[in-house]
């Protein structure tokens, strides 16, 4: 049986969670960093194996023998006898306790054994009869907060992180792309609007042959259930549980298709209103007057016909951009190749896997003119975050390795930089002589994410008004399908970013694309600066750049919104420095 990528950096980061439960030094990150460089693997585990065996495990980042001898055994048996050891000294679901905001291996370790809690039906329950206050190290507030955690799980129940779910979705399309009888492919719905979470994926195909399409699709490796096989429509039930249908339409009714079937729902009201005036009517077919068809074959003609300006896939929410576009005042949307920069990477110098001089050689290869080194700082002890001896070393190391670049005739910079941690009054956990020296200061808030509103909203511009702070990372700490945004008055913090001139970023990784697109269209508005970075902590991750770009276009952003697409010297001095 061929066991996935997704399901053996499952496994490993599961074995991490069980080795930390018992105290094990050490290993437990080791786990960790391999899960990741798994889950960010191009390549097919099986098929690496195949080609050069252990071997050529052993090359994945991070992996060491002993680990690569699991996958080995995973790879060649389906199973790890390992991993089944740990599970049956703990027995409890990992993987779904983790996912509640709050509890990390120490607490589920506890929960187990004083309560027997195995799962998250178990967990609420007791949660429910107060019974978690009691233990030590939990309390009422704790006991309240597993409940509201659980309840926001609920409601994300289903869906999946856009991000994380598109390499699969890509490789879908490909693969039907290589057919001979495949004309055109493309992906729609929510997929093609890059909303944050989608629920299924919904892909359009022009072809005079669809029986072989429909015959190729439904019997994927990775169908888990075919739910119809149809002649020009099939759906399928993947085995990540991800639901995807295709649909074979002609090419002339091409554009009406797609622009039904990439929506949003309201922005294709709004356009089917507009039609009836003009005395059209607008489906899935094309535009018709009467039984005459009046176009359908691309998008751009469908919107010329209604008077429109065409509308970006990410625009089309019925958010105001219909009458932008009737008017000829659409903004002009920063472009996905539009970054010279990423302004948060973290290295092995704290919680990061890869080196300063690794993440600019990948950096180089994207055609990236800088990157801002931002490792987590001295109250995150837990990442081995720095301290202010820590931070001079590793801007006397940012030097060298520049000079090196440039010997080698690249012209690229490396900036120093911090994700400065701010404290639970807003005030920074390192000395303003330390932050007087950083290129970038990045602060973020990593604690006392239960402050009141307005507290918590004073902390945050206690600390843009610090003359040295630059950039708040994900300012509203949300984590998607995860954890909600602490509460925060998001017009006062806006307000307070265009006083100070302080920059907010767009968090390009998957489960935070934070700020949120509603947000950054404020922040547009208020003519507020705002940065897209990766903050990668493996080189792979500089890859979600893309989806910081696509959030910024949902938020109606144009390049000259971000402050990334600019050299390196004219972004530095739309700083405070």
């Amino acid at each position: 049986m061929k066991i996935s990528n997704e399901h053996i950096s499952k496994i490993l980061r599961e074995i991490a969670v069980y080795l930390e439960m018992q105290n094990v030094p050490f290993k437990p990150r080791a786990y960790e960093k391999t899960a990741i460089a798994v889950a960010d693997l191009s390549e097919d585990l099986h098929a690496l194996y195949e080609k050069g065996g252990i071997k050529a495990i052993e090359e994945i980042e991070g992996v060491g023998v002993s680990i690569a001898e699991k996958i080995e055994e995973i790879i060649k048996t389906g199973y790890l006898k390992y991993y089944d050891q740990l599970k049956k000294k703990t027995p409890v679901d990992v993987s779904s306790l983790m996912s509640v905001e709050g509890l990390g291996p120490k607490k589920i370790k506890k929960l187990y054994q004083e309560l027997k809690i195995t799962n998250v039906e178990e967990l609420e329950r007791s949660a429910r009869a107060g019974k978690i206050r009691s233990l030590e190290g939990f309390g009422e507030k704790t006991e309240e907060n597993i409940l509201k955690s659980l309840e926001f799980l609920r409601q994300a129940g289903g869906r999946f992180i856009l991000g994380y779910i598109m390499p699969d979705i890509r490789k879908i399309e490909s693969d039907l792309k290589k057919l001979k009888e495949v004309k055109k492919i493309i992906v729609a719905g929510s997929v093609r609007r890059r909303k944050e979470t989608i629920g299924d994926v919904d892909i359009l195909i022009v072809s005079s042959k669809p029986a072989p399409v429909m015959d190729f699709f439904v019997n994927m490796p990775n169908v888990a259930r075919v739910v119809t096989h149809g002649s020009t429509k099939s759906a399928v039930k993947l085995k990540n549980g991800l639901d995807v249908d295709v649909c074979v339409v002609a090419e002339k009714s091409y554009g009406a298709a797609l622009n039904y079937f990439t929506g949003s729902k309201y922005h294709n009201i709004a356009l089917r209103e507009i039609a009836i005036k003009y005395g059209f009517n607008l489906n899935e077919y094309g535009l018709f007057k009467g039984k005459k068809t009046i176009t359908g074959k691309t998008e751009e003609e469908i919107y010329k016909k209604l008077g429109l300006d065409y509308i970006e896939p990410e625009m089309r929410e019925n958010e105001g951009e219909i009458e932008l576009s009737s008017e000829h005042k659409l903004p002009k949307l920063i472009g996905y190749n539009d970054l010279q920069g990423d302004l948060q990477i973290q290295t092995n110098w704290t919680d990061g896997s890869n080196t300063i001089e690794e993440y600019a050689e990948v950096a180089i290869k994207k055609g990236l003119k800088y990157i801002v080194i931002t490792d987590h700082t001295k109250r995150l002890a837990m990442t081995g975050g720095l301290d202010e001896k820590k931070l001079l070393k590793q801007i006397a190391e940012i030097g060298k390795i520049n000079e090196k670049l440039s010997a080698k005739g690249y012209k690229f910079k490396i900036l120093a930089g911090s994700e400065v941690d701010i404290l639970k009054d807003g005030t920074l956990d390192l000395k303003d002589e330390a932050l007087k020296k950083l290129d970038v200061c990045g602060t973020a808030i990593h604690s006392y994410f239960n402050l009141p509103k307005e507290e918590q909203t004073k902390r945050i511009i206690r600390a843009m008004e610090n003359p040295h702070v630059d950039i708040i990372f994900h300012p509203t700490g949300r984590i998607i399908n995860r954890r909600p945004a602490y509460e925060v008055d998001i017009d006062e913090i806006i307000k307070a970013a265009k006083r100070t001139n302080t920059v907010l970023e767009i968090d390009a990784f998957p489960d935070r694309l934070d700020l949120k697109d509603d947000y950054i269209r404020k922040c547009v508005f208020a003519g507020v600066k705002l940065a897209i970075d990766s903050d990668a902590h493996l080189v792979s991750h500089m890859d979600f750049l893309e989806f910081g770009i696509a959030q910024a276009r949902r938020g109606w952003a144009t390049k000259d919104d971000i402050i990334n697409t600019r050299p390196v010297e004219a972004m530095l001095k739309l700083l405070k420095k």
